[in-house]
């Protein structure tokens, strides 16, 4: 059974191209009868016939792909330029110094062995986060 005309109304109708229109295999019986638009109205509010869903390009590969391109083939300049040392070094004593007054308020250690290690901290001593904590455990300041 040909539903030539009734795709090409259906589509007219429904506003998409021949292609989109999806009828209910099972139902094609009653929709060779809808002869005219109205009829096609009808099935389409009866869900016999639907317009699909458009076929998009998927992003994800893009997306995938996106991000701060920063590897050796992107770079020019010198190491500083990528991320310069001020900003290295006030991320470093940043992290630094919360790791230390997080250690002082839940008292693990004193005020003044805050005060030592901050200063340790300020003149370069610790290489990160991780340097500082292994330094206490050696010291004998925390567990």
């Amino acid at each position: 059974m040909r539903l030539r005309a009734q795709r090409r109304l259906a589509a007219e109708v429904l506003g998409v191209g021949e292609n989109r229109i999806w009828m209910d295999p099972t139902r094609k019986e009653e929709i060779s009868t809808a002869i005219t638009k109205e009829d096609i109205r009808k099935l389409i509010k009866k869900g016999i016939i639907r317009a699909k869903q458009k076929k998009g390009t998927s992003r994800g590969r893009v997306r995938e792909r996106k991000g701060k391109r920063r590897g050796p083939g992107s770079r020019e300049g010198a190491k500083g330029a990528i991320l310069p040392r001020k900003t290295r070094w006030m991320r470093k004593v940043r992290a630094l110094r919360k790791a230390l007054s997080e250690l002082r308020d839940r008292g693990t250690i004193t005020k003044s062995q805050y005060r030592k290690l901050y200063r340790m901290v300020k003149g370069g001593y610790f290489r990160d986060r991780g340097h500082l904590l292994l330094y206490l455990k050696e010291q004998g300041l925390i567990k």
